[in-house]
């Protein structure tokens, strides 16, 4: 099926984290499965990583694989990250950039792709103020409390992220 000229562009948001092995992996997955939830298509999700470290291809997280499974969702196990560093048209294309903490609001600034987007950390996005601590190498029970205030967050802020069209329908 085409994409029909009268319909709007979809809504692209970019979820960031220092690696996209865990943090971002988790957000980009619960906040597309709560646009399934209500039917709406008209917004298009992606995450990647910001850090120096960051590369293409490393594997995604086990703990992220395994807690999302708990959320029924199933990231395979041959998921990879995406370093935005190499893939800035992710940047570029972005309506709106939702970073896990400050400091990598601080790192998309460096880059021309940034420049005039809205970015803002999830807690911002959720009216709060604070950062999403970092669960790698952290205990099993951290990377779950991460995931649940990954999820509060989006809860939160899902009108924020995904407001409904212009015409007023939610797709």
């Amino acid at each position: 099926m085409g994409s029909d000229p009268d319909l709007p562009a979809p809504r692209r948001i970019l979820i960031v984290c220092h690696a996209n092995t865990s943090r971002s992996i988790i957000a980009e997955a619960l906040l597309k499965q709560m646009l399934s939830a209500r039917r709406r298509d008209d917004v298009v999700v992606h995450s990647g990583g910001i850090a120096p470290y960051a590369r293409d291809s490393s594997l995604v997280s086990l703990d992220a694989r395994l807690l999302l499974r708990e959320d029924a969702i199933e990231i395979p196990s041959d998921a990879t990250s995406c370093d935005l560093k190499r893939h800035r048209e992710r940047i570029l294309e972005a309506d709106l950039i939702v970073t896990m903490t400050d400091a990598q609001r601080g790192m998309l600034a460096r880059f021309a792709e940034a420049a005039g987007k809205e970015v803002v950390t999830l807690r911002e996005a959720a009216g709060e103020a604070g950062d999403i601590d970092d669960p790698a190498g952290r205990e099993a029970e951290f990377h779950q409390a991460c995931r649940d205030e990954i999820r509060r967050c989006l809860e939160k802020a899902f009108d924020r992220l995904a407001p409904l069209g212009e015409n007023g329908d939610d797709a």
